[in-house]
C-alpha cells in the first residue's frame, strides 16, 4: 500500500515543524520518495543520527507502506 505524498509531507512537518522540507515522488508510485530536510533538530547530530531522527518521526512506515526513501538531511 504506497503513502501519499502529502501524508509523508505533513508526518515530516509535525516531527520537524520548523523546518524546510522537500518531498520528491521518485517514480510516481508512492513507493519511492527523496525526501530533504533542513532543521535546527540537526544542530550538533552527524548525519546517520539524523536519518535516524528522520526515522523516528516516520514510524513503522519505512519498509512498508514506503518501499524507498533517500534522505538529504542539514541543519538549517
Amino acid at each position: 500500500m504506497p503513502i501519499a505524498r502529502t501524508t509523508l509531507e505533513e508526518m515530516l512537518q509535525k516531527g520537524f515543524p520548523n523546518a524546510d522540507i522537500e518531498v520528491i515522488e521518485l517514480a510516481n508510485d508512492g513507493d519511492h520518495y527523496e525526501v530533504r530536510i533542513a532543521s535546527d533538530s540537526f544542530k550538533n547530530l552527524n548525519t546517520v543520527a539524523q536519518h535516524r531522527l528522520v526515522y523516528k518521526t516516520l514510524g513503522n512506515c519505512v519498509g512498508t507502506t514506503l518501499h524507498a526513501l533517500a534522505l538529504k538531511t542539514s541543519v538549517k
